[in-house]
């Protein structure tokens, strides 16, 4: 073959590649993570971590609903590392023990769903994998979408808790706040929108809506709402060990759902970034198309969701395989 016609159809089939959907998202993924990341090494592990999740939530329903929190407090704050799992040290602080873990618990269960998984492949899945998998598999208990997630992470070393004010978004915070957070992850303004609808779920604490009903009753609050929340929160300094708490969604507190939107548009919503989504311009538009459409809610949410999965992962060399997802193999202070 001539060596112009040589040089021709290579540049033809780079061209081809080049212009292939797939190859194309291949080679733009920079985080290292993968579909099906333990096909060879472990490919039981997803349907371990799965049936876990399952058996756990018909013995403990509270459990979905702490493998939801933990994505956003492990993700959100640097890396999805898992570091949210580590106990404290001598040297170091637990992020489970920072006042924005208030309420976080359930982390037994995660070393219950690591135990399983070791037995079948010892040292082979990440913890942060688990805490990934275990929150997709949580979703879908609520009743939420499918959402497939890509895995290959590995454990960071070191707990982030002098860091977490800076990174996690905090409920009290500006919307504009909110937005610029979840914008440095690569998360758009209405995925913002649909991550804020798994308030959906679960319950929230006196400690943290107190401050708009004493001393005085938030007058946007919607006072048809007012009295239930009054009667379940009778103390302006509630004991924070207390079981006192107001369930996010009272028409369907187990399922995530769409409800959310219809309730913070009436005014319902227990937290000040609820009632600030509702009303802010540049989130209501996206407030009211989710409120009217539950496949758009659940098709936001699993691109945010996904997103959030892949902030900043440990891949490759970096970080290690937990044989215990509470404990660093090492006590390293810093990542190498």
């Amino acid at each position: 073959m001539a060596p112009k016609a040589f040089i021709f159809l290579a540049l033809l089939s780079f061209s081809a590649l080049s212009l292939n959907p797939s190859f194309a998202r291949d080679e733009q993924d920079t985080t290292g993570l993968v579909m099906n990341f333990y096909k060879e090494t472990c490919p039981q592990a997803e349907d371990v971590i799965r049936e876990q999740v399952k058996l756990l939530y018909k013995r403990h329903k509270n459990t979905a609903f702490s493998w939801l929190r933990n994505i956003f407090h492990d993700c959100a704050v640097q890396s999805c590392d898992a570091s949210l799992l580590l106990d404290s040290t001598r040297r170091s602080l637990s992020e489970k023990e920072t006042d924005r873990s208030f309420g976080l618990r359930n982390f037994r269960y995660i070393e219950t769903i690591k135990e399983a998984v070791e037995r079948e492949c010892p040292g082979v899945v990440s913890c942060a994998d688990i805490l990934v998998l275990s929150a997709r598999d949580g979703i879908v208990a609520l009743g939420g979408p499918h959402i497939h997630l890509k895995t290959g992470r590995r454990d960071g070393r070191r707990s982030r808790a002098d860091v977490v004010e800076q990174f996690l978004p905090d409920h009290n915070e500006s919307i504009s706040a909110v937005l610029d957070k979840f914008g440095a992850m690569g998360i758009d303004t209405p995925g913002v929108v649909a991550l804020l609808g798994a308030h959906s779920v679960g319950r929230t604490h006196c400690v943290k809506l107190v401050h708009r009903l004493y001393p005085e009753v938030d007058p946007v609050l919607n006072p048809d709402h007012v009295p239930h929340m009054l009667k379940k929160c009778p103390d302006a300094i509630p004991d924070p060990k207390a079981v006192q708490y107001v369930r996010n969604d009272r028409g369907t507190p187990m399922v995530l759902d769409n409800n959310y939107y219809r309730n913070i548009l009436d005014n319902k919503g227990l937290l000040i970034v609820d009632h600030q989504l509702a009303k802010d311009k540049r989130t209501k538009p996206y407030v009211k198309k989710m409120a009217k459409s539950q496949d758009y809610f659940f098709k936001e949410f699993s691109r945010a969701i996904a997103l959030l999965s892949e902030n900043n992962p440990l891949t490759g060399t970096k970080g290690e395989i937990r044989k215990q997802c509470n404990v660093a193999n090492k006590h390293y202070e810093e990542e190498p």
